[in-house]
């Protein structure tokens, strides 16, 4: 605001102010006021602390022990599909199985022609459960959401397509081994 707008407005207000002196022992009686506010503030607060300071400090004791408790017996608990539902257990059961079985025929087919192709498909497996154990942390923290609970099969179903190729990958070097070495005793 400029000078002239603030000279305006108590022009304005000119006559409005209360400009009246204060009766005589006015001070006196406003100190008077005050200490007695101020005593009575002072009991108040003298009492408060001693009535709630155990109660609060026993409140305290029961809601630590109460979160140990909770965290003892709830922390066990697992994060996976077979904690949201009986029917996600079946899927993650079901997949679980299948990822064992593509395993075991993957190690079966072990030789020195393949072992790259089995050791990549190792390496991207892994890579995929690290994966998989920041979604089972997702699943706890977002209270079962759909979109996590997909991501979760999602990368089940990435782990058994890895497997699946790998093997379909093994098939094709043997074939070629084995075409190339008829070849060669066909020429012999």
């Amino acid at each position: 605001m400029n000078d002239n707008n603030i000279d305006k407005v108590f022009e304005n207000l000119k006559n409005q102010f209360d400009v009246d002196s204060p009766k005589s022992a006015h001070e006196l009686r406003f100190q008077q006021k005050l200490e007695t506010q101020n005593n009575s503030a002072a009991k108040v607060l003298k009492l408060k602390p001693s009535i709630w300071k155990p109660i609060f400090a026993i409140a305290a004791s029961i809601v630590m022990l109460l979160a140990v408790f909770i965290n003892l017996n709830g922390g066990d608990k697992k994060s996976d599909l077979a904690s949201v539902s009986p029917e996600m257990a079946k899927t993650q059961d079901f997949f679980t199985a299948s990822i064992n079985e593509e395993l075991r025929k993957l190690k079966a087919e072990s030789s020195p022609e393949v072992q790259v192709l089995i050791q990549d498909a190792l390496k991207r497996i892994q890579v995929l459960e690290n994966d998989y154990a920041g979604l089972k942390i997702d699943l706890k923290e977002s209270g079962e959401d759909n979109r996590v609970i997909y991501a979760m099969i999602s990368n089940f179903q990435n782990r058994i397509d890895i497997l699946q190729n790998t093997l379909e990958q093994i098939e094709i070097v043997k074939q070629l081994n084995y075409s190339s070495d008829g070849l060669l005793e066909s020429n012999i």
